[in-house]
């Protein structure tokens, strides 16, 4: 999707607002690449990359007048990354903002000169992006959108949500950078809870079904949806076969109980999107990607969809509503 796809697509009240006061006045088009997984067409992709652009809009860039915006999106399929950071690179953009591990990993190939801002990782110093989160050296920094006990915590959310379940899956795809590092860590948190983990693999869409068939021959009593691109252009999906499983189901993003998915625990998706502006926004104006420190999330969201769990007939413990950030009806 072109540039012009891509302010078209955001189009409305995201682009209105003044300008900021320190705009800027060079005179300079400045060019940023996007490498993302979820496109402009999907409702949700047009939402959270337009917090991206209303970040920047804050900052005082506005496409045609200081920037242009080279956006390229993968569309869940993770091998077609390299090539789409190649194409970026090929156009000199002056940075590429990238959502996770494999576009990130996918870009720092292409170029170790152009900065990149990552806007979600799961722990980019283990995954070997960044040498440390002060200092992360190279040419990436930006947010990590993730820890890994982040699993440890939404298990156990889990847990105490349906108190009886003794066998959990979890949803993860090979082809995502972080998830072997996420499934260790839910592998030692399951035994800490004293629950059995069952791993399904989802390496792409036709793989759904079977994964959820998997589920109920092996009769896990609720289901863990690790954070990913692909799944979340997926989400009414998962949603939808969670529900005709009758799964009690944890997911990491909002965007997955608006569709109808049970519980999320995690950051704000869009607030890393719009925070992401501001590191493009140091990078422009001469800072070294080497010297930015990760900004990691301070807010993690407790959602819970009250209509989604009547329709599941489970009770939510009082205990859990009281902590809810926000409940669906």
């Amino acid at each position: 999707m072109d540039r012009r796809a891509f302010i078209g697509a955001l189009a409305g009240g995201l682009l209105a607002g003044p300008l900021a006061a320190d705009a800027q006045q060079s005179g300079k088009l400045f060019r940023i690449g996007v490498l993302g997984n979820v496109p402009l067409t999907d409702p949700e992709g047009a939402r959270v990359w337009g917090a991206f652009i209303q970040g920047l809009r804050e900052l005082g860039y506005v496409e045609g007048r200081n920037i242009t915006i080279e956006f390229r999106s993968s569309d869940g399929k993770y091998e077609r990354l390299p090539e789409l950071a190649a194409e970026l690179v090929r156009l000199k953009v002056d940075v590429i903002v990238a959502p996770a591990g494999q576009n990130v990993v996918a870009a720092q190939r292409a170029t170790r000169t152009i900065p990149i801002v990552m806007s979600g990782l799961t722990d980019p110093v283990e995954s070997g992006l960044v040498a440390s989160l002060a200092r992360p050296g190279g040419n990436v920094t930006g947010l990590s959108g993730f820890s890994t006990e982040i699993v440890g915590k939404q298990l156990e959310l889990l847990k105490e949500m349906a108190p009886k379940v003794s066998r959990v899956a979890i949803l993860w795809n090979p082809a995502n950078q972080s998830h072997p590092l996420l499934l260790r860590e839910a592998e030692a948190a399951a035994r800490l809870l004293r629950v059995q983990l069952q791993t399904l693999e989802v390496r792409g869409p036709d793989d759904f079904e079977t994964a959820f068939a998997a589920v109920t021959r092996e009769r896990a009593g609720a289901l863990l949806v690790a954070a990913d691109g692909m799944f979340l252009l997926h989400r009414a999906r998962i949603a939808d076969l969670a529900a005709k499983t009758r799964l009690p189901a944890m997911y990491g993003l909002r965007e997955y109980v608006d569709a109808g998915g049970l519980v999320v625990y995690g950051p704000s998706l869009r607030e890393n999107f719009r925070r992401a502006a501001t590191y493009v926004d140091k990078i422009l104006k001469g800072a070294k990607p080497a010297d930015l420190p990760v900004e990691q999330p301070t807010k993690f969201e407790l959602i819970i969809n009250l209509k989604t769990a009547r329709a599941l007939g489970l009770t939510i413990p009082p205990s859990l509503l009281l902590r809810a950030d926000e409940m669906i009806q």
